[in-house]
C-alpha cells in the first residue's frame, strides 16, 4: 500500500471516529454540556421562538443594515460593560481587527502586543498582519497573561496591548484582579491603549469578583462574543468610546459586515444575555466540584499523569491532559458514550506532545446535576474503557508488525 493510500485510510477512520462520537453526543442522556450549536435546526428555531417574545417584540419590523433588535443588542451590551457605545459585527475576527485598526490610526502606531497563545497568533491564518496592516508582537509564550514586568521591559514601542480574558488556549486562565490592574498600568505607562479580546469575559465576574462594568472599564476596548458563552447563533461586539464606535462602523462596512438583515444572531444573542449570563456564576462555581472530582476518580483509577488544568478552573472552562494518543482517547470517550448513555469528554483530544493529548472540558447547565460522586464513577467507567482501547491498539500494532515482518522475510 502505498503511504498516500494509507494517509487516506487513516483520514477515513479519523473521520468515522468523529462522526461516531457526534452521533453518541447527541443520543447520550448525560453530559456535562449541551452546546445548542450541536441541535438541530428545528430545535435550535423552535427555542428561539420560544423565548425571543421575552426580550423584543416581535411585532417590530425586522432591521436593516443594523438598525432596530441590532440597535436594541448594542445598547444593552453598552449598558452591561459600562461604555459609551457599542457596535455589532457578525465575527469577533473582523471586530478585533477594526478595533486595533481604528487604534493604530489614532496612537500612530500599528505594532500590537500580545500573547503567543492569542486567538489571532493561533486561528485567524495571520489576518492581522495579511488583511489589516498591524504588526503583532509577542510579549510571552509563558502559560498565563503577561505580567507587569514583561509588559515594562518589553523591547520595542507598541501603540497596544491586548489582553485575552480568559486566555483559552493556556487553559481558559485569568490573572488575578490586582495583576490585570497592574498589567493595564503597565501598558499606560507606555502611552499604549489596552484592547479586551473577551470573547469569554461574560464568565469572568467569578474570578475577578467583580461586574462586568469595572472589568470591562480597565480597558480602553472590549471585544465580546455571543455565541461561545452565551449559546447564541453567532456575532459579536466591540464596545468602547463613541467616536471609536462610529469610526468601527465605518470600517465594519469596509469589511463587509455590513449586513441586510441580522435578527435571528442578534435575538439569540439577546436570549443569552437574558438566559445564559446570570448563569454563569452557577456554571463556574460547578466546575471546580467538577475539576476536584476529576483529579480524584483519575488518581482512585490509577491512570498515570492526569491533569486537570488549572487544578481550580478560573471559568466554567478548563483542560484535561492524560498520557495517551488522541485517537485513543476518543475512541474510548465514544465507546463509554454509546455503552452507558454517559458522555464524559464531548469535545475533541488533540495531540499535546509525543504520547500526550489534551481536551476542553465545559461545564453548562446540562452538568449542574452532576454530583462529585457521579464524575468520580463516570471517570472509574472512562478508565476501565480507555484501558481496553489500549490493550486493543497495542495487539493491533503487534499484529501488523508481526505480518510486515514475515512479509519481508518472503
Amino acid at each position: 500500500m502505498t503511504n498516500t493510500a494509507e494517509q487516506g485510510e487513516e483520514k477515513s477512520a479519523h473521520q468515522r471516529l468523529r462522526e461516531r462520537r457526534a452521533v453518541a453526543f447527541r443520543k447520550a442522556e448525560r453530559v456535562l454540556a449541551r452546546g445548542g450549536f450541536r441541535d438541530t435546526l428545528r430545535d435550535r428555531l423552535t427555542l428561539l421562538l420560544e423565548a425571543a417574545p421575552r426580550v423584543y417584540d416581535l411585532d417590530e419590523p425586522g432591521d436593516i443594515y443594523g438598525d432596530g433588535v441590532v440597535e436594541a443588542l448594542e445598547k444593552r451590551v453598552a449598558e452591561l460593560l459600562g461604555t459609551e457605545a457599542c457596535a455589532f459585527f457578525p465575527t469577533g475576527t473582523m471586530a478585533q481587527q477594526v478595533a486595533l485598526r481604528c487604534w493604530a490610526g489614532r496612537t500612530g502606531n500599528p505594532t500590537v502586543a500580545l500573547h503567543a497563545l492569542s486567538h489571532p497568533e493561533v486561528w485567524e491564518r495571520g489576518a492581522f498582519t495579511t488583511v489589516s496592516e498591524l504588526r503583532p508582537v509577542q510579549v510571552t509564550r509563558e502559560p498565563r497573561l503577561p505580567t507587569a514586568e514583561e509588559v515594562r521591559a518589553f523591547e520595542e514601542p507598541f501603540g497596544a496591548l491586548m489582553l485575552e480574558l480568559p486566555l483559552r488556549d493556556a487553559g481558559f486562565v485569568l490573572p488575578s484582579w490586582e495583576e490585570l490592574t497592574e498589567v493595564v498600568e503597565a501598558a499606560r505607562e507606555r502611552d499604549a491603549v489596552v484592547h479586551f479580546d473577551g470573547a469569554r469575559l461574560w464568565e469572568t465576574t467569578h474570578h475577578f469578583g467583580r461586574p462586568l462594568r469595572d472589568i470591562a472599564g480597565l480597558a480602553d476596548s472590549v471585544y465580546v462574543s455571543f455565541y461561545k458563552s452565551l449559546d447564541g447563533f453567532g456575532g459579536a461586539a466591540l464596545a468602547g468610546p463613541r467616536t471609536l464606535v462610529e469610526e468601527a462602523k465605518t470600517w465594519r462596512h469596509r469589511y463587509g459586515g455590513m449586513l441586510f438583515q441580522q435578527f435571528p444572531t442578534a435575538l439569540s444573542a439577546l436570549v443569552g444575555l437574558e438566559r445564559e449570563l446570570p448563569r454563569l456564576p452557577e456554571y463556574v462555581a460547578h466546575a471546580r466540584v467538577v475539576a476536584a472530582a476529576l483529579r480524584e476518580g483519575f488518581a482512585e483509577a490509577d491512570v498515570p499523569w492526569a491533569r486537570v488544568h488549572p487544578e481550580v478552573p478560573h471559568t466554567h472552562e478548563f483542560q484535561v491532559w492524560l498520557p495517551y494518543e488522541a485517537d485513543v482517547l476518543a475512541e474510548a470517550a465514544a465507546r463509554q458514550a454509546e455503552e452507558t448513555g454517559t458522555m464524559l469528554f464531548a469535545a475533541a483530544w488533540a495531540r499535546g506532545g509525543p504520547g500526550l493529548s489534551l481536551t476542553e472540558v465545559t461545564v453548562r447547565a446540562a452538568g449542574l446535576t452532576w454530583t462529585a460522586d457521579d464524575v468520580k464513577a463516570a471517570v472509574a467507567d472512562f478508565a476501565t474503557r480507555l484501558a481496553q482501547v489500549v490493550e486493543a491498539s497495542e495487539a493491533a500494532q503487534a499484529t501488523q508488525a508481526t505480518e510486515g515482518a514475515e512479509g519481508v522475510s518472503r
